[in-house]
């Protein structure tokens, strides 16, 4: 699975789980202040929970972006009629 996309599911299962208990406490408190608050404990908690997603996300990105570097000279090689560079 995309690791982009297990990062944003785990980082909404963990808003909706903070946020379920908020909603399930009994403090007599706006529903739209209990999920902002929700919001908030669930970012903060995002930073310890999810570091190995978070670090599995960069990796990719940077796999990512370093094909697409790749592609172009390869691509501007070609138009210059130069010799690509072997894929590896």
């Amino acid at each position: 699975m995309n690791p982009m996309l297990k990062y944003t599911l785990a980082r909404l299962g963990l808003f909706v789980a903070v946020a379920g208990i908020a909603l399930v406490l009994p403090v007599p408190v706006n529903v739209y202040i209990k999920l902002a608050a929700a919001l908030l404990v669930s970012a903060a908690l995002g930073i310890w929970v999810l570091k190995g997603l978070r670090e599995d996300v960069n990796v990719y990105v940077t796999g990512m972006v370093q094909k697409r570097k790749e592609s172009r000279e390869r691509l501007r090689a070609a138009l210059n009629g130069e010799e690509a560079p072997q894929e590896q």
